[in-house]
């Protein structure tokens, strides 16, 4: 049974910086590719950022050179480095494995104007 637990989200002001985490069980880590996606009220469930077993990396265009996804493969842990934060960027944001259709409760990301 795959479990997802996401950490670290909260209020902060625009411009300002928040790392996600999200650590991972019931699966063999650090052969998933794990991605980051977010969910905006009254809105679909968007990707946010991939990052593949060996480490690539993928970002939607509305985060590229703002948001950095990681990976700790010893500690089954994906990190989500958001940077220069925008009102537009306030979501729940999620982590799964990208070909597990299992979702943790997520974390409430608020950026303030």
């Amino acid at each position: 049974q795959v479990q997802l637990v996401e950490s670290g989200g909260g209020l902060v002001q625009a411009g300002g910086s928040l790392r996600l985490s999200c650590a991972a069980s019931g699966i063999i880590f650090g052969i998933n590719n794990m991605g980051w996606y977010r969910q905006a009220p009254g809105k679909r469930r968007e990707l946010v950022a991939t990052i593949s077993s060996d480490g690539r990396t993928n970002y939607a265009d509305s985060v590229k050179g703002r948001f950095t996804i990681s990976r700790d493969n010893a500690k089954n842990t994906v990190y989500l480095l958001m940077n220069s934060l925008k009102p537009d960027d306030t979501a729940v944001y999620y982590c799964k494995p990208v070909l597990y259709d299992a979702w943790g409760q997520g974390t409430q990301v608020t950026v303030s104007s």
